[in-house]
């Protein structure tokens, strides 16, 4: 299997997410191998040995790096790889059409210096202290509410809408026992314009139920069919706007939130 490294003198995330969204491209499976903070000429070398440990001529490692020092960049480029430098590929050509010198700088892309940092971390305990409605006390500070059923993807898009975006969520389930009578808790109503709402295939939710509580009333069919049906209608009766995750990632999942609601992505 072809082996690829993503490289970077930072957290290498840049690295991982450019190269990802290149090799999806291609139907074919790769060995991927992620090396962060390679800052010391020692770390480079070393680096550098591992690529070319690699014996195989016919499927040369490929390497995705950002790496900003020019000697460390050498050292990784010089051993036995097809390298892409994806700064270097973007930088020059924007120096020319903006008519400035960039001035390169580690860990300016994820460091804490960020003005918006303290906002993001903010928005992740926010998330994780109003996580499957364990608190409806602060729902004032909520910037999206998702509702749902269990199981059908609120608590990781929340964490990935305060994470990725600085959005501070907070989630509500609708359990089993609240289908006999279902209707918006008091709670929520007063923050309706923040609600959003997740649905999913009750086929694919009761495979997902089944794997954490098999043969259980939970996670039969006929039960995730009826939590389903009854979400849903309220949706529609509260005029909720709400998405299927049947067939989405989480991170489709959370674009898909923020282009209905309308929030602007925070970029960190």
């Amino acid at each position: 299997m072809r082996k690829v490294f993503y490289i970077s003198d930072g957290t290498a995330i840049t690295a991982e997410v450019l190269g990802h969204a290149v090799l999806s491209q291609f139907d074919v499976k790769f060995e991927q191998i992620t090396i962060p903070f390679v800052e010391s000429l020692e770390k480079a070398q070393k680096v550098a040995y591992k690529i070319n440990d690699i014996n195989d001529d016919d499927e040369i490692p490929l390497v995705f790096h950002s790496i900003i020092d020019t000697t460390i960049r050498s050292i990784i480029e010089e051993a036995n790889c097809l390298p892409h430098d994806f700064l270097n590929s973007f930088v020059a050509p924007l120096e020319k059409q903006l008519g400035l010198k960039a001035k390169p700088k580690t860990h300016r892309t994820h460091g804490i210096a960020n003005e918006a940092y303290n906002a993001r971390i903010d928005a992740i305990n926010y998330s994780l202290d109003n996580d499957d409605g364990i608190s409806l006390k602060h729902l004032d500070k909520a910037e999206i509410i998702l509702v749902g059923v269990s199981r059908c993807g609120k608590t990781p898009s929340s964490l990935y809408l305060a994470m990725q975006f600085g959005i501070a969520t907070a989630n509500y389930p609708f359990i089993g026992q609240d289908m006999d009578s279902l209707v918006l808790p008091e709670q929520l109503k007063a923050y309706k314009h923040k609600i959003f709402g997740l649905t999913i295939d009750p086929n694919r939710l009761h495979d997902i139920r089944n794997q954490r509580r098999a043969n259980s009333q939970y996670s039969s069919l006929r039960n995730c069919r009826l939590e389903v049906k009854e979400v849903e209608m309220l949706y529609r009766k509260e005029r909720i706007p709400y998405i299927d995750t049947t067939k989405l990632s989480v991170e489709e999942i959370t674009a898909k939130i923020i282009e209905i609601t309308g929030h602007k992505r925070k970029m960190f």
